[in-house]
């Protein structure tokens, strides 16, 4: 048994986890590694295009050669049916509701790191591993929470917010550390330089085509039947031509609309209950109050009302300052000092003090001037 204790590492085949499982492996842990398969693309479409990201065959032998190659075990879990139950559920109730999910949140969250726990214990393993990049601390009072990664253009600490107290306890992110340059160049040290090279995915792995409107289509009988005919308005309400399907929109797109208006315009707000969508000019994506719900609370246990943090609504933003205010209905009032554009319903919103995730949860409505909310 090493001293430095047993790890279950989650490897994709992709240049962060086989990076992360042989830096470990060289420091001295005793790595076990594990590859999950979440989703069958062919099977459950009926479509032979190749399996992409997380759920590659060749992404599952990649892995694999290089825990043979370093004397560790490998194995390959699968979770699809944990997987489906809830993360594309989830995902198809969403578009359904309005909102605009993100199940790799959903997915990591609270499917991955609970199957890898759960395989943790079977294999007597004391510690898990993912190639994400972040840092996990402990603050004095002993809560356990993400920090930003290093390399701010790899931070993944936006997607790590629904990470409970008894995961990040015994979670490992080396990556966190270390700027993504100084990863390839290990890959390059290992012996792997292919990897450095290698597409990484940035897709959804059950919708690898990237097409969500096909995959709602497939997975739900007759939708098309149920939302046709809606109408396009204007922020005033005035019907401006008919749409296929309030599904089939997200807040802030512009592309792809199929109407002429003489001038750029943006889906600002989406009524599911009247299958109505609402276009606006980019200036009526301003929102200065959000609703958060489904709270995950990481460095603090709660708030205090008019608490300060920065606010993240997607993986890219650079976050915004702001108050949190707590309710009554199991929400976080989030008030913005100044507006910030698109606050997509479904998408997760992070709240940092600093570096330090305080926790996260999923917008669940914004104060419209269109529509009741």
């Amino acid at each position: 048994m090493s001293k430095k204790g047993k790890v279950l590492v989650a490897m994709s085949g992709g240049i962060d986890s086989t990076v992360t499982a042989l830096m470990l492996h060289h420091e001295g842990y005793e790595v076990v590694g594990i590859t999950m398969k979440t989703w069958d693309y062919a099977t459950s479409t009926g479509n032979s295009k190749k399996e992409t990201g997380c759920c590659n065959v060749d992404s599952f032998n990649d892995a694999r050669m290089a825990a043979v190659q370093h004397g560790f075990p490998h194995y390959i879990l699968d979770i699809r049916s944990e997987f489906g139950d809830f993360v594309i559920d989830n995902f198809v109730d969403e578009y359904l509701a309005g909102r605009t999910p993100n199940p790799c949140v959903m997915c990591n969250t609270h499917i991955k790191w609970r199957a890898l726990l759960k395989r943790a214990d079977a294999l007597d393993c004391e510690f898990i591993a993912t190639g994400h990049y972040g840092i996990i601390r402990q603050h004095t009072n002993g809560r356990w929470f993400v920090s930003k990664g290093v390399d701010e253009t790899k931070d993944q600490s936006y997607v790590l917010w629904g990470l409970q107290q008894d995961l990040m306890a015994r979670t490992l992110l080396p990556l966190g550390s270390y700027r993504k340059t100084a990863i390839r160049q290990m890959a390059h040290d290992f012996g792997y330089p292919e990897l450095a090279k290698k597409a990484e995915s940035y897709e959804i792995c059950f919708v690898p085509d990237n097409d969500y409107r096909g995959f709602l289509k497939r997975r739900v009988d007759g939708l098309e039947d149920k939302v046709q005919g809606g109408w396009f308005v204007d922020t005033a309400g005035k019907k401006l031509g008919q749409h296929k399907g309030y599904p089939f929109y997200t807040i802030g797109q512009r592309k792809g609309l199929d109407i002429a208006m003489g001038k750029p315009v943006y889906v600002v707000h989406i009524d599911p209950a009247n299958n109505t969508i609402v276009l606006g000019d980019e200036a009526d994506l301003q929102r200065a109050e959000m609703w958060v719900g489904k709270i995950n609370w990481q460095k603090l246990d709660g708030i205090t009302d008019g608490q300060e943090a920065l606010t993240k609504i997607r993986y890219k933003d650079s976050g915004a300052d702001s108050q949190l205010f707590n309710t009554d209905i199991e929400q976080v009032r989030i008030r913005f000092y100044e507006e910030v554009k698109g606050i997509a319903p479904g998408q997760s919103a992070v709240f940092y003090d600093g570096d330090d995730v305080i926790g996260g949860g999923i917008i669940q409505s914004y104060a419209s001037p269109f529509a009741a909310n």
